[in-house]
């Protein structure tokens, strides 16, 4: 999803969420706050899903192509936001 194809809500909700998992990191190591964003993100997007289908031959019939979109976009956000981070990447944090 190209940054034109996304509003001022679609970023406003992301940095909210990214606001929320920044404000754990005081007690919680990263890499647990990071596998429960996802954790969560893949519970939501569970339920997108299977509130989408009429019944459940329909969630069982498109399964597998949901999986595949889902995953699709987060390898593409993935990949995006760290080739953004490359772009500014000077040194190693300390």
């Amino acid at each position: 999803m190209s940054d034109g194809q996304r509003d001022k809500q679609f970023w406003e909700l992301a940095d909210s969420f990214i606001q929320l998992a920044n404000s754990h990191l005081n007690e919680v190591k990263p890499s647990k706050v990071s596998a429960s964003a996802l954790f969560a993100a893949s519970r939501f997007n569970a339920f997108v899903i299977t509130a989408s289908a009429a019944s459940k031959e329909q969630l069982i019939a498109e399964k597998e192509s949901a999986i595949a979109y889902f995953l699709e976009q987060y390898e593409t956000m993935l990949r995006e936001n760290l080739d953004e981070h490359l772009a500014r990447y000077d040194t190693p944090a300390s």
